[in-house]
């Protein structure tokens, strides 16, 4: 499914590739997670789109973007987003919507330009740092995984779809949530040389990702723009986690939990998504 005008941007060390669509002067940032791409947002870049310009990157190392061998903290990240919307797009301030690992993504950008991120949107996934435990004692049995060093890269060579397609069929609502044609697109890009070592990096950095959260809550104080909190209520969704994470770290947040739909909230509930978005933005004076 083709959503979007394919672009790159070749920035300090990285080079980003990121889909464009819509126009106008008010500008959303959808940020993906992991196992996916920005092909995560496909339904629901065209309905924004009627609306707002959208931009959806692929994060460092994953998708179409390029695989540096650093840079996985999510501060990192951030910055990577960052001179892509301000420096190459010139754009100042937009709403920003982060799912899964892009969560930790969008809050360190909106935690260190403030001053930009309109609104925040946080799609099932907690902070790290915010006093709570990111892996919920060890039911997500795969952090604890792909944080042990050199493993996981020895026992997944040449498995990656087996390992990618174990989560899309266990942590949606039903098994076919994300459907065969949709995940050759992931795995399209998982299995290319570097993904799958970039994406270990996402989970390495949580220590690092934790203590940045920590050192600039404790600098600035919880988040002042308005949140958008919204955890999936089945299977591997992380329910009423994801509210109750972002009121420990911002000031102003609303949201709640989506019914029938696991971790995959932006392919399994897309309609619903897309309401509680334009709803959310339309807020915004």
């Amino acid at each position: 499914m083709s959503f979007g005008t394919s672009r790159f941007a070749d920035l300090d060390g990285v080079t980003l590739h990121y889909r464009e669509a819509g126009a106008g002067e008010d500008v959303v940032v959808l940020v993906h997670g992991i196992p996916q791409t920005s092909h995560e947002w496909r339904h629901v870049v065209p309905r924004l789109a009627e609306r707002y310009r959208v931009v959806a990157p692929d994060l460092r190392g994953l998708g179409d973007s390029s695989r540096p061998a650093t840079g996985y903290d999510k501060k990192t990240l951030a910055e990577d987003v960052w001179r892509l919307v301000r420096d190459h797009l010139g754009v100042e301030r937009f709403f920003l919507v982060g799912h899964d690992w892009g969560g930790p993504v969008a809050f360190a950008l909106a935690a260190h330009h403030p001053e930009a991120v309109r609104r925040l949107a946080i799609l099932d996934v907690v902070i790290p740092g915010d006093g709570a435990d990111f892996s919920q004692g060890g039911r997500r049995w795969h952090h604890a995984f792909f944080r042990t060093l050199d493993l996981p890269e020895a026992l997944c060579h040449g498995r990656e779809e087996l390992v990618v397609g174990w989560l899309f069929d266990h942590y949606g609502h039903r098994p076919n949530a994300i459907s065969p044609e949709d995940q050759r697109e992931y795995f399209r890009t998982y299995t290319t040389f570097g993904a799958f070592r970039a994406m270990l990096g996402f989970y390495r950095a949580l220590p690092v990702d934790a203590e940045d959260n920590r050192a600039i809550l404790a600098r600035n104080g919880k988040l002042r723009m308005p949140v958008l909190a919204l955890g999936g209520g089945e299977s591997f969704g992380r329910g009423m986690e994801c509210i109750e994470s972002l009121r420990r770290v911002a000031e102003d947040v609303r949201g709640g939990v989506v019914p029938e739909c696991g971790h995959w909230i932006p392919e399994e509930q897309p309609e619903r998504l897309c309401d509680a978005l334009l709803g959310f933005f339309g807020e915004a004076g």
